[in-house]
């Protein structure tokens, strides 16, 4: 790598400054999913109707998306990288009948080689 870095990089940009790109050893995928909460559900739906934020929420989603990342370097490290680039993340949720909902988070990006 570059500048005796040690740590993986992991980035949105499809590129990284002042690295050469090897090889690129495939897509890797992570997928985080939470069950719901009723008392977060019932905290989120009083704040949709008095307004303002769901930090309850909102930390799951934070708590999420660095769990997806690490899940991401996870398998570039399995494939032999040392970064993974195009990273993007997704989040939606899954209803599952009237018991509640599933909140999925997914990352996406490619895993390489660099110099």
């Amino acid at each position: 790598m570059f500048a005796g870095k040690k740590s993986m990089i992991i980035t949105t940009t499809d590129s990284i400054e002042g690295a050469v790109i090897e090889s690129y050893l495939g897509v890797v995928t992570a997928e985080v999913v939470y069950g719901s909460n009723v008392v977060k559900d019932m905290f989120a739906k009083l704040r949709d109707v008095i307004g303002g934020r769901t930090s309850s929420y909102e930390d799951l989603f934070r708590d999420g998306q660095k769990k997806a990342l690490e899940e991401l370097e996870k398998k570039a490290k399995g494939l032999g990288g040392n970064a993974v680039i195009g990273i993007e993340v997704d989040t939606g949720s899954i209803t599952i009948d009237v018991t509640g909902t599933l909140i999925l988070i997914t990352a996406t990006g490619t895993a390489v080689k660099t110099s």
